[in-house]
């Protein structure tokens, strides 16, 4: 690496200058917590905000073993975990990436820094709209995954800033796969469709973003170094795809009583491993496992 720019947060001159066109599009085109969502329509919560079959635990005995409005119900209750996954995500983001232009003011390059700006007010506006949106379907807000707040809010602010960007990544697309997986059909509740689309809108130049800073590092970066973001990248995905897979916390959200209690680890497991979910994590997910695959770090 030859400069500190570099070595902060580097990008190659292609990426430069499609960071460039992220920052236009931002400005062109950002989301307002007013007028982009149709607010007035609220939130038909008689309508379901995922497909049946992508229940955490469609599959298996225990959703056969539910009612249809207790189906109904659990679709709902897992969107709250979904749309709490990201406000945690979204709301920690700004301070983390806007640390970095004040750790390394002037060191960060313009580009960079431009979008750090504008990927953190982004950050800020879909904390509000998603907590709207709890609000007006009167939905629970779940507590972060087990250590995502602690990686998020201490752990990733002592890292160099490109591991930081990285992991933030993997974690949004993680989330942001999911998210549009399960919400763009004609089926879906329309509000939650929208707001699902309108977020992701923004969020396909943040991962787009991430990826190119990636990228770039990869290309310079030494084997040590390599191994390191590639040890960090596994942990995060062992550790997130099963807690996305299922969370036992819905326990405690329910009407009815939920089949599976959070202390059950051999039902939890068996859950976040059935063929169900195994096949929708493949289907999902097949991107962020292509781009791992194909810049070696699975």
């Amino acid at each position: 690496m030859n400069s500190l720019v570099e070595e902060v947060l580097p990008l190659n001159a292609k990426s430069k200058n499609s960071v460039l066109h992220l920052i236009a599009s931002s400005h062109d085109a950002p989301m307002d917590f007013n007028s982009t969502l149709p607010w007035q329509i609220g939130v038909d919560v008689y309508r379901v905000p995922k497909p049946m079959n992508q229940s955490w635990i469609y599959g298996t005995s225990y959703f056969d073993a539910l009612t249809d409005t207790e189906r109904h119900e659990l679709l709902w209750k897992e969107t709250a975990r979904d749309v709490s996954m990201f406000i945690t995500l979204e709301q920690t983001l700004p301070p983390l990436y806007l640390g970095y232009l004040n750790t390394y003011p002037g060191a960060l390059g313009e580009e960079v820094a431009d979008y750090l700006m504008l990927f953190s007010k982004e950050e800020i506006v879909h904390t509000m709209v998603f907590q709207r949106y709890m609000k007006l379907a009167g939905l629970p807000l779940f507590v972060p995954a087990e250590g995502l707040f602690d990686l998020l809010t201490k752990q990733l602010p002592a890292m160099p800033p490109v591991a930081g960007v990285i992991c933030t990544m993997i974690i949004e697309w993680v989330a942001e796969l999911a998210a549009m997986h399960a919400s763009q059909s004609d089926l879906i509740e329309p509000m939650t469709r929208a707001m699902f689309y309108n977020h992701h809108v923004d969020e396909a130049r943040h991962i787009a973003f991430g990826r190119w800073i990636a990228e770039s590092y990869f290309e310079t970066a030494s084997a040590d170094q390599l191994n390191r973001v590639r040890q960090l990248i596994q942990g995060v995905m062992a550790r997130l795809i099963p807690q996305f897979t299922f969370n036992p916390e819905i326990a405690h959200h329910t009407s009815f009583r939920f089949p599976i209690q959070p202390d059950d680890a051999e039902a939890i497991t068996q859950v976040r491993n059935s063929p169900a979910n195994q096949q929708l994590n493949a289907q999902r997910f097949a991107p962020i496992y292509r781009w791992l695959t194909n810049v070696d770090m699975l």
